[in-house]
């Protein structure tokens, strides 16, 4: 597994909603949209993405860095454990800090869109699916899974009615599509209104969902 060196508390990237001016802590907001980065990458990777799907600036932004420094490089959120199944140890560690980070946001968490790409995603469904977490406004999950960590159960149905995307490159070979897939017919079955985006791309953000990912975004926090 590695060294892994934690780092407390989270840091992370703020972009202020056009209601707060220059202050990300203001509540003089509609509402927040966070996205977790993926393996390897830092609270930059995903930045620019909040403009793409919030361009009013409706919302405030936030792009926070995940704790771990592992090989080969970058942030982490988690120490590789398999798919669908993270490292319990590491995995059960971020948790509650991330957890922590997000209670902490100057909105309530249902008029928050948590989102991510890769292990950004495990954790978007760990904080909106796991135990004792909020029913959040939305869900944008891109290119991840479902965690299967023992003792740490999901609820599906907690997501019943709120707005969900799951979009999945089909030619992923870091993640197949099928994970995608999987998670999109599990919230759908638990009553989520999910919509659900593929296209043959690998292991990455197609240009091609911005659009209805940001429709989702939208509806989340009208």
């Amino acid at each position: 597994m590695g060294s892994m060196t934690p780092v407390a508390p989270l840091e992370a990237r703020w972009r202020p909603a056009e209601s707060q001016g220059d202050d990300p802590r203001s509540e003089r907001v509609a509402g927040a949209l966070v996205l977790l980065h993926g393996r390897g990458a830092d609270e930059h990777d995903l930045y620019p993405l909040l403009d793409l799907l919030d361009p009013e600036r409706r919302l405030l932004g936030v792009t926070p860095q995940g704790p771990l420094e592992l090989p080969p490089g970058g942030r982490h959120w988690y120490a590789l454990g398999g798919i669908p199944t993270p490292d319990p140890e590491t995995f059960l560690a971020t948790a509650p800090r991330l957890a922590a980070f997000l209670d902490a946001l100057p909105v309530p968490a249902n008029r928050l869109v948590l989102g991510g790409f890769s292990q950004g995603t495990v954790m978007s469904w760990a904080m909106t699916l796991g135990p004792d977490r909020p029913r959040p406004a939305g869900v944008v999950a891109l290119s991840g899974f479902l965690p299967r960590v023992d003792g740490f159960p999901l609820a599906p149905e907690r997501l019943a009615g709120v707005p969900v995307a799951v979009a999945h490159g089909s030619l992923d070979p870091v993640i197949p599509a099928r994970f995608g897939a999987e998670a999109a017919e599990t919230l759908a079955a638990a009553g989520a209104d999910v919509v659900r985006l593929e296209s043959p791309v690998p292991h990455m953000i197609d240009p091609a969902w911005l659009d209805a990912l940001r429709d989702v975004v939208q509806r989340a926090t009208l």
